[in-house]
């Protein structure tokens, strides 16, 4: 293999790659799922409420738990991002009607209410085990 940046000869740079050489195994690990807020990757994606027609487990979707399990995902990041700066994890304990809103401050003030929050985030981590 052989990466030329535009404007170098051809021999100016080489890579050159011993695949055989390769004894280490990359751990599985590094690897995992980033949960954001951002869109719809909480609400309407994992977080559906308890009262959706979409099966869910204590308004966890049960297609994702079992996607999830199924890839055997080694780690659960939440919460990501830029959401992760201003979240506080007590925000998101208790009932949820009566947890704080918050203004998320990075995506033009739009406001959460954690009605997913750091309990619902722990149950999503007991459901995918």
């Amino acid at each position: 293999m052989s990466c030329t940046p535009s404007g170098r000869s051809a021999d100016a740079n080489k890579l050159v790659i011993y695949a055989d050489q390769g004894e280490e195994t990359i751990s599985r690990f590094i690897y995992g799922h980033f949960a954001e807020h951002l869109g719809r990757c909480i609400y309407g994606g994992i977080w559906v409420g308890e009262d959706s027609p979409i099966p869910n487990t204590r308004g966890i979707r049960d297609d994702v738990v079992e996607a999830l399990k199924q890839i055997k995902v080694p780690v659960l990041r939440w919460p990501g991002g830029c959401f992760a700066d201003e979240y506080h994890w007590k925000d998101g304990i208790g009932p949820r009607e009566e947890r704080p809103t918050m203004i998320n401050t990075h995506w033009g003030g739009v406001t959460e209410n954690n009605h997913f929050g750091t309990h619902e985030f722990l149950d999503l981590c007991e459901q995918t085990d």
